[in-house]
Parts: C-alpha cells; structure tokens; sequence
C-alpha cells in the first residue's frame, strides 16, 4: 500500500506549529506541502511563520504556498485581538525567528490542492487547521477533486460543548461559514476534529521541560512558543490546568483515528452563526461523509505526541 501524502492548510499561530512538528514526524505519512491561510494572524505571516518553522527544523525542502487572504465572503481580513492575546503579535508567541532563507512556491494554495488531488487521490490527507476557504476554492475550481481526496481531517467545530467564539460557534469554522458548510457537504470522507476532544488533550509546563531538556535551539524556541500559550489560557481564565492541543490532535487524528471515538454524523453549517450540526437533509442517508470526533484517549494521544516531538525536537 502506497504511503499517504499529506498536506497541512494552516493559519500558523501556536497550535499550528505543533501540529507542522508532527506532520514531520510521523512515519505514518509524508508531508508534501503547506498551505497558508489567514485566521490565527494574516495570511502572508502564516506563510513566513511556516517557513521559518520548517527551516529550524531543518525541513526546508516542503513546500509552502500562498492561499486565502480574507473569507469567501468578504474582501479583507483583520485578525482579532483575541488572537493576539492567545498567540502573540507575530502569531508564534512574540518568539522572533530568523527571516527564511527561501521563498513561497509560485503555484497557487488551490491549484496544488487540485494538482495534489489528482496525483494522489485516495492516498492523499489534507489537514485544515484553520478556515476552509482554500479547500473550498479548490472544490468550486475543480469539483472532480472532492470524489479524488482521500481524507480530509480538520481542526474545527464543536458538537456537543459550547464554541469559543459564540455559544454555538469555534473560531476555524466562524471565520468562513460558508466555505465550511461547502466543504462539509461534498468532501468525499471528512473527520470533524473540534472542542469537544481538542479541549481534552492539554499540554503543561512538565512538557515543554522535556523540551528544554533536549538542549537543542529547537526545542528552547518551541518550548518559548508554547509557554506563551500555555500562560495565556491562565491568564485569560481560558484554563489553569494547560493548554489544548487543538491543531496537532488534528494531525494525530488524521493517521491514526484510534485517538478518539467517531460519531458518523452528515453535517452542515448555519452560515447564520456558522453552527456546526446535524444536516436535517442528509441525516437518513445511509452513506456517511462526515465522521466526528465525540471522545478523546488523551493518555494515548499524549504519549505519541511528546514521542515524535521528542524526536523531532532533539
């Protein structure tokens, strides 16, 4: 069986830059490329956060592509000071990386979406960890492609707990309703990664030691990165026990959905509060597409992370 080839549409903030350092470090598949998108912080600084992030990991032969700058639906974004709060002015908690040595590929975010769809089909995963504006771009460009991608697994949603931006609605999916709501419906096999696991799967200052403790300039930078976020969820009462895993659950569930427990689950989104639930015309088909995750094994999760963060940090 061919390996399955990944690629990572990310809005790189905190959480996001985990989720890049175990991309890299599964043996369970290959990252072929990042695509930026706005959310966490403006999209061209998602972009140059990646780079820098794959240089000092010394993976910068992945490419990294420019993709969505604003919603669907509006013609520019202004990223919310919650999101600086929570993931620092530069989105990688104010930690100041060298300017990358390269730069973004010519080719659109969506044509090599397309262009990776075609190529890999069903052995091909893509992980949004932020808005699905790209992946949507890339269905309505190209709609043979949604039957094409093998699997899409996101960070986004929330089912059976509260949103974090309004009672019902979590930041990826707020950002651009409308884009989700197209891709929840036609992506062949979706995998719902929301608050209602991401919340479970925290990580402490007793991990990002272990980092430290390596001794290596990779793993000081990613223990800075993440001790900011760690202190902001105390200091914004967001939780005092740690910091969620969020996007890097994402990743985790996407080779290996033995992490949690899925509720087969046809969905759309309100775009009137961007909701995620239960598709009243899709419920009683018998084929599902939208698969979400309802449980979480953190201690399971939690191993095979600071395994291959470990490794790779090292």
């Amino acid at each position: 069986m061919a390996k399955k080839k990944m690629i990572l549409d990310l809005d790189t903030g905190v959480d996001d830059a985990l989720a890049l350092a175990y991309a890299l470090a599964t043996p369970d598949a290959d990252l072929i490329g990042v695509v930026s998108s706005f959310g966490n912080t403006q999209m061209e600084t998602a972009a140059q956060n990646t780079l820098k992030l794959l240089e000092l990991l010394g993976e910068d032969d992945v490419p990294v592509f420019l993709g969505a700058s604003h919603s669907s639906t509006t013609t520019d974004f202004e990223t919310m000071q919650v999101s600086k709060d929570i993931h620092g002015d530069n989105a990688i908690g104010d930690v100041v990386l060298p300017d990358p040595k390269r730069e973004t590929a010519p080719q659109s975010a969506v044509d090599f979406l397309i262009t990776a769809a075609h190529e890999y089909a069903d052995d091909l995963i893509i992980v949004p960890t932020g808005p699905l504006t790209n992946l949507a771009a890339a269905y309505q460009k190209d709609p043979e492609i949604a039957d094409l991608i093998g699997n899409v697994t996101l960070m986004g949603g929330a089912l059976v707990v509260p949103g974090n931006v309004t009672p019902y609605t979590e930041a990826n999916i707020n950002q651009d309703p409308e884009a989700a709501d197209y891709v929840f419906k036609h992506a062949k096999h979706l995998v719902m990664v929301g608050l209602d696991v991401t919340l479970q799967t925290l990580l402490t200052k007793k991990e990002t030691q272990q980092w430290r403790d390596l001794g290596t300039e990779k793993g000081r930078v990613f223990a800075d990165i993440f001790d900011f976020y760690i202190d902001a969820y105390d200091s914004l009462d967001i939780n005092k026990a740690g910091a969620a895993l969020h996007d890097p659950l994402a990743v985790g569930v996407a080779v290996d959905p033995n992490f949690v427990t899925l509720l087969p689950l046809n969905m759309m989104v309100d775009t009137n509060d961007g909701r995620t639930i239960g598709d009243p015309a899709r419920l009683r088909d018998a084929h599902k597409n939208n698969f979400v995750a309802v449980e979480v094994d953190e201690p399971f999760y939690l191993e095979r992370f600071m395994n291959y963060t470990l490794s790779i940090l090292g």
